[in-house]
């Protein structure tokens, strides 16, 4: 059976040039960074070259970029550092958006139960954060601002430039969650006018467990893993370096091709819309597709169905359902509440993410499998 691999919103494979740089630092260039001789000044020099090699893919400097285990914990730095710098926790505010991946809304939340102030604001029925809605939210204790560049189940892009300029108007800083945008659209920090950006190296064909976080030169943040003060102080443990090496050499394919890329999934994403839409009529409709969005990625929903079945259906088919939906809560998905879905109309939303390796084959065979089984779903009355 040939599996349809459409979830690279989940994580990617590992590119095959990304794998052969990595190789040598997991068996003979195995020195720790730290250690004076020749081992470890090999991995320092091949550590900083793949600091240089993200740096230029987010039009940074090589210093500004602090390496970590991942999305989730470069999400967790900017949060945390930035909250338990500014001191005591009344006198501490962050403003978020309604679409944040769980990895920033979480620690929030928990600065929340610790005395931070916190606001979420809302978006439209496209996804969209409006920044005069980000700007009523700062407050005069108003520590951070942390929006996501584009939701990982909707695929909408957010005005960032402009919500950076409302930050820049009250002096406050912005960090932005790029963990799905690093890779399928140009990210540029000094363009977007970000004080902190989190990008992940499995969500760019990299492996797991590797990331990075941008900070701005002047932002100043209170680490979160205490030790012997590696990556700047920031984030002590000793380097992973064969995980570094991968994300640069990402990084550094990424900044060859994401353009042409992004093309060709438009392409490819609109063939599968359009094939669905043929099938399904008015019972099947898309979420978000007015908004500008992700070149990659389709949500879709099917009336009838549970989303669950509907994928359980189709062993070959590598796809997601809403957030929550997939880990088996009956609640609902905060980006699809957020858009204004109910629980029961966004019960079969799927989302369907290309990538790289997405061939015409697989977008035809998707949607026929899809298609065929909402069919069978909807006549046999499950849902």
């Amino acid at each position: 059976m040939r599996t349809v691999y459409l979830d690279y919103n989940a994580t990617t494979p590992i590119a095959p040039v990304v794998q052969e740089a990595m190789l040598p630092f997991l068996a003979e260039h195995f020195g720790d960074p730290a250690s004076g001789h020749a081992l470890g000044r090999a991995c320092q020099e091949a550590l900083e070259d793949a600091r240089l090699q993200v740096a230029r893919l987010l039009g940074a400097q090589r210093e500004e970029i602090i390496f970590t285990s991942g999305g989730t914990e470069s999400n967790n730095l900017a949060l945390w550092g930035m909250a338990l710098r500014h001191g005591p926790a009344a006198s501490g505010h962050l403003v978020l958006s309604a679409v944040e991946h769980a990895s920033v809304l979480e620690p929030a939340r928990y600065l929340e139960t610790l005395g931070y102030g916190l606001t979420i604001v809302g978006c439209d029925t496209q996804g969209r954060v409006d920044p005069a809605t980000v700007e009523m939210a700062i407050r005069p204790d108003t520590v951070l601002v942390s929006i996501t560049h584009a939701n990982d189940e909707l695929g909408t892009l957010q005005p960032i430039d402009s919500i950076a300029q409302v930050c820049r108007r009250h002096n406050i800083p912005l960090h932005v969650d790029a963990v799905q945008t690093a890779g399928k659209v140009p990210v540029n920090v000094n363009t977007l006018g970000v004080d902190l950006l989190s990008i992940s190296g499995h969500k760019m064909y990299a492996p797991k467990g590797i990331g990075a976080l941008y900070v701005r030169r002047g932002i100043a943040l209170e680490p979160l893993l205490h030790g012997s003060g590696h990556e700047q102080g920031l984030r002590s443990g000793t380097e992973n370096v064969p995980g570094a090496i991968a994300l640069g050499k990402a990084c550094s394919l990424v900044a060859q091709s994401v353009e042409k890329a992004a093309e060709q999934m438009v392409l490819l994403r609109d063939r599968l819309a359009e094939r669905l839409a043929d099938g399904g009529g008015k019972h099947l409709s898309f979420n978000a597709d007015q908004a500008e969005r992700l070149p990659n990625t389709l949500s879709v929903n099917f009336s009838g169905v549970s989303g669950q079945r509907l994928l359980a259906r189709l062993p070959e088919l590598c796809a997601s359902t809403g957030s929550a939906w997939h880990s088996g809560s009956d609640n609902l998905s905060p980006a699809l509440a957020a858009i204004g879905l109910s629980p029961a109309g966004a019960q079969g939303t799927v989302r369907l993410s290309l990538g790289w390796y997405t061939t015409e084959d697989d977008i035809d065979r998707a949607a026929d499998l899809l298609l065929s089984a909402w069919e069978a779903l909807r006549g046999a009355g499950e849902s």
